[in-house]
């Protein structure tokens, strides 16, 4: 399928395809003999993980240190970018260490809420 078909397919714009292809998420499609560019199934469904692991909170270059194993996250859960040992070292925990920035995040929020409850309320502010 064209680019156009497969961005819809995996609920995306050609230019997000074009963006993932160029950051190595997305291994460059065959081509047609115009040239234009060609994709499988198989490809939405990567798209697809993709789009799932960034709606998670990871980043693009998160997920490009696990490109490696995106195929497997086609079948599996995303234990296969948590680290087990199977990728390069580069890939390894990048699920692990994003749950971590994000803990952090959460609780410096909560910091923050508990600060701004206690002025609001009047309350002296909990360092």
């Amino acid at each position: 399928m064209r680019i156009g078909d497969a961005a819809a397919a995996a609920g995306t714009t050609p230019r997000a395809l074009r963006f993932y292809e160029e950051r190595g998420l997305l291994p460059p499609p065959g081509r047609s003999t115009t040239g234009q560019r060609e994709y499988g199934t198989r490809d939405v469904a990567r798209v697809r993980v993709i789009r799932e692991l960034l709606s998670l909170g990871l980043t693009v270059e998160d997920v490009r240190h696990c490109s490696d194993r995106l195929d497997l996250l086609v079948d599996g859960p995303l234990r296969s970018c948590a680290g087990s040992g199977e990728g390069g070292a580069e890939s390894e925990g990048v699920a692990a260490r994003r749950l971590a920035v994000l803990d952090a995040e959460i609780a410096r929020l909560s910091r923050l809420r508990e600060q701004l409850a206690a002025r609001v309320e009047g309350r002296t502010t909990v360092s």
